[in-house]
């Protein structure tokens, strides 16, 4: 099984890129930018990756992310992570960042949407792995604040594709940025977000009836309302759940006792996703191991998950099925 999980072909959904900074790196570019930070080795950083809730983890992402100032910062940091890509089987990856976390240290909107999108095409000429951008708002910051981040991405639109919710969930609902996500959509912007991991049944049904998503990230508390599971099937929306982020953030107490499976069972379109890799414990395909390992999924389950994750992705047409021919042949070969 570990065999056809790392082989199958798979698309990840859903994946922060600051979330991607590994220890080895963030020492590497903050001795390279004289900068310094909290921890005196590789070890302690990544003792400190411990965390009780979102907000434990929040607080050292953003602290990490501090050393990243220059393009070429953002530019190693993205191809560091589309290289992880290549190795797993991933195809296609779509990119999440976070820009207020650096405009508002001073970066420029520019430096960080430049190393990032300049490292993803060089991926898909080396590496032969597609990305596109997902712009996401912080939510424990105001609608103002993403109307500012909003105005700032304008000359660059052609480098994104959509527009996420994103940080602290509790006390922070869809609805907080109703107005910045119609004027997104405005812009021809696909939204998408954050719900349902740590907010209730309620956020999710904020997401999908307020701000119009097209996509759920997490959604694991939609099972709390029978109604919202029946309205998200009939709505085909796709549910980007992420095991080993839910675990380390105690969203979940136990792999076994992950609501993915019974998810599949009611007809929801789940996909596996690594959401902030370095800081959780594992890549993309260690998230299907361990998912898969706990819930005793089958190859025929494993595979149906990485159709989700070409079917629901933003690609075009034609390149959703050539993916998904290429999955069917392996598939069809190695059941």
């Amino acid at each position: 099984m570990k065999n056809f999980i790392n082989n199958i072909p798979k698309a990840e959904l859903h994946l922060h890129i600051e979330g991607t900074f590994e220890p080895e790196l963030m020492f590497e570019i903050a001795k390279r930018n004289q900068i310094e930070i909290p921890f005196s080795s590789i070890e302690e950083i990544k003792a400190a990756y411990e965390f009780d809730c979102l907000q434990d983890f929040l607080d050292i992402y953003y602290q990490g992310a501090n050393v990243l100032i220059k393009e070429k910062d953002f530019y190693d940091l993205t191809y560091s992570y589309l290289e992880k890509c290549a190795v797993q089987n991933v195809r296609h990856t779509e990119i999440m960042f976070d820009p207020q976390t650096h405009t508002d240290r001073g970066i420029s909107f520019e430096t960080v949407i430049l190393g990032i999108s300049n490292a993803m095409k060089d991926a898909k000429e080396n590496l032969n792995v597609s990305s596109l951008l997902i712009m996401s708002y912080l939510r424990h910051l105001s609608e103002a604040a993403a109307f500012k981040t909003l105005e700032a991405s304008l000359p660059f639109k052609h480098l994104i594709t959509a527009v996420g919710l994103d940080s602290s969930e509790k006390g922070n609902p869809p609805s907080k940025f109703k107005n910045v996500f119609k004027a997104s959509i405005q812009e021809g912007y696909i939204p998408l977000a954050h719900a349902g991991e740590e907010g209730n049944a309620d956020y999710v049904w904020e997401a999908i009836d307020i701000l119009g998503i097209k996509r759920i990230d997490h959604g694991n508390n939609s099972l709390q309302d029978p109604k919202l599971v029946e309205a998200i099937v009939s709505r085909d929306l796709a549910l980007t759940v992420c095991p080993l982020s839910n675990t380390a953030l105690q969203v979940v107490d136990d792999l076994k006792n992950h609501p993915l499976k019974e998810m599949m069972e009611l007809g929801l379109k789940v996909t596996v996703n690594s959401d902030d890799p370095a800081y959780f414990g594992g890549q993309i395909n260690k998230n299907f191991s361990a998912i898969q390992n706990a819930l005793t999924l089958s190859k025929e389950e494993i595979y149906q998950l990485c159709k989700n994750s070409f079917e629901y992705s933003l690609l075009d047409k034609d390149s959703k099925e050539k993916h998904l021919t290429e999955l069917t042949s392996f598939y069809n070969t190695n059941r």
